[in-house]
């Protein structure tokens, strides 16, 4: 069968399938894989929980792989017992002891004897609370005492795996919840530098009945900021099929999301499950197409969305936004020179952020910024940008208007189920307010807009709830998607659940999750564009649904702010599907 030209296809193989298993299993089992999709590498588990493969159970494993013309690398998942349990979820290992150490790195020293290189699975985390850890993290708090010993050991692995063989290379692989790194060690500002690679969980499995609250858009999310924290040496995407055995559809976008970030490599958790399964017999069909077109697409250029190390605040966020069809590129580096930035409550974890922002502002930058990073920054000066004040007080309802000063129409929607908002105390007239939400003669803006020196400032109201953002109706959505676009090529009006990527070869694509069909429009922006073309019919689509008014001057103002020409192209995405496109020009 053959490779696919834009990415490659990888396998975890645990241990507890090669435990056991037979060379003509192996292979047999290698062929069924390779009935359904094509296989670049292999990587061979020694050690998970209680089960250690021996060395000649691993040589002749890597034998028949290799025979087959697979790659293989070895792999590590960091859990086991030594002496009494310890309070560790999961029974990861304890790094405050010196028993579990030593077992560690003998695990890892026999892993590098057998392969030249080797990835940790993401249990590579402290979670463990004994006596131990509590004396030696003294008075710091529990984050900095994880980051700093899970850092310290980062540093023997990799020289313990150097000693045993001096040509291995060492992968760590970072979990999917990032906002939880720095609590169980996880150091990817660090650990960049201490290991040769990383690698990236992508798993996103139930967005409901589960605690992690990890929305479909994170499979692609996650990996654009693990490539911006270690550009070029991100070695792929990592998925599996939990929590998909009652919808397959959720195991198939994992792998779409994952491609669409970009990643260099998919790998497959695991290969046993695999071929066990009808998961690898649905997402191979979706590989090959996505093969077609990924070549296509340039390098992601969402909106730079500031994600520091270590910090915490609206945890998971830009997943659910990622859903209301604002792309995002998320990124631990504040970039002044992005033409949009957004912050989060995560955001104002840098301590100099406040002018770093001001500064960005005020030389022409487009920010937008959320109500729990304006709540966070209320004593750090944000004021000095806005008028905006975050209360206590809730306020729910369904009638939303859209009031964008710029713009002369004043038109209101009404959503099917209520949502719940913070209520946005502002100052009128010393602060805009592009979107309203209205209760009972009672308004609190969802949008608001300042402009400062040469730039803009905006604030985006984001309720308790971060899923009550997906009751927003599709006109809402596009007025705050067009806020995002700012400087922009175009933007979404879409109920939500829709996922826009944008590329930097004026290439975007277009991923509709809803259950039913729903109306989607893509709105572009500029005189220099006719229309756009599916990549993959070739089909030109140059007769726009309509024209948007051009703004006019309101009330008794002077002037006019000039906006982009705004040509609307009706967008036919079915349930389930995904759509890449290119915009035409002139």
């Amino acid at each position: 069968m053959q490779p696919y030209e834009n990415f490659s296809l990888a396998a975890y193989v645990y241990a507890y399938y090669l435990d056991g298993k037979t060379e003509e299993q192996i292979q047999a089992d290698i062929d069924t894989f390779r009935t359904m999709a094509p296989l670049h590498k292999a990587y061979l588990e020694t050690h998970r929980a209680l089960v250690d493969i021996s060395d000649e159970q691993m040589l002749m494993a890597k034998r028949v792989f290799e025979r087959n013309g697979i790659q293989v690398s070895g792999g590590i998942t960091t859990t086991g017992k030594v002496g009494e349990r310890k309070p560790a979820i999961f029974d990861c290992y304890c790094y405050s002891d010196e028993d579990h150490k030593k077992a560690v790195l003998d695990i890892v020293c026999r892993t590098a004897k057998l392969f030249d290189e080797f990835i940790l699975d993401d249990y590579y985390f402290n979670s463990c609370r004994c006596e131990k850890c509590i004396e030696q993290k003294g008075e710091r708090s529990w984050a900095e005492f994880k980051l700093e010993q899970m850092e310290a050991f980062s540093h023997e692995m990799v020289k313990a795996a150097r000693e045993a063989n001096p040509k291995c290379k060492c992968i760590i692989k970072f979990p999917n919840w990032y906002e939880g790194f720095q609590e169980c060690g996880y150091n990817p500002g660090k650990q960049k530098d201490i290991y040769d690679a990383i690698y990236t969980g992508t798993e996103t499995r139930m967005g409901s009945y589960d605690g992690q609250h990890l929305q479909r858009y994170l499979s692609y999310g996650i990996v654009r900021l693990l490539e911006n924290t270690a550009p070029g040496r991100n070695g792929g995407g990592w998925i599996d099929p939990h929590g998909s055995q009652s919808n397959i559809s959720r195991f198939v976008q994992q792998g779409t999301y994952t491609m669409f970030a970009k990643a260099r490599e998919l790998m497959l958790f695991n290969f046993e499950l695999m071929i066990a399964s009808p998961m690898l017999g649905a997402l191979a069909p979706e590989l090959r197409r996505l093969d077609k077109v990924i070549g296509k697409l340039g390098n992601p250029n969402g909106v730079s969305t500031y994600e520091p190390h270590d910090s915490d605040g609206e945890d998971q966020l830009p997943g659910y936004l990622g859903l209301c069809g604002i792309p995002m590129e998320m990124t631990p580096d504040f970039n002044e020179n992005a033409p949009v930035l957004f912050l989060t409550e995560n955001s104002a974890y840098d301590h100099e952020i406040m002018p770093k922002l001001e500064k960005y502002v005020r030389t022409g930058g487009v920010a937008i910024v959320t109500s729990g990073f304006v709540k966070a920054m209320e004593n750090r000066g944000i004021r000095q940008l806005t008028s905006v004040k975050i209360t206590d007080r809730k306020v729910s309802g369904t009638r939303y208007q859209l009031t964008n000063l710029n713009i002369s129409t004043r038109n209101v929607h009404v959503a099917d189920e209520p949502a719940m908002f913070t209520v946005m105390q502002h100052k009128n007239n010393a602060t805009w307010y592009d979107v309203l939400l209205h209760v009972n003669e009672f308004s609190t803006p969802i949008m608001t807009e300042d402009q400062y020196g040469r730039g803009f400032l905006y604030i985006l109201n984001i309720p308790d709830n971060y899923g009550d953002l997906y009751r927003l109706p599709r006109e809402v959505i596009g007025a705050i998607t067009k806020n995002f676009a700012r400087k922009g090529k175009l933007y979404l009006t879409v109920n939500p659940k829709f996922s826009l990527f944008t590329y930097d070869n004026d290439t975007f694509c277009v991923y509709n999750l809803n259950e039913f069909k729903t109306p989607a429009e893509v709105t572009v922006l500029g005189e220099e564009y006719i229309g756009i073309e599916d990549l993959e019919t070739g089909v030109q689509y140059t007769t726009p649904v309509r024209v948007n008014p051009r703004p006019k001057r309101t009330g008794d103002s002077a002037t006019c702010r000039p906006e982009p020409l705004e040509q609307v192209f009706e967008l036919n995405v079915m349930p389930g599907d995904w759509k890449c496109y290119k915009l035409l020009k002139k």
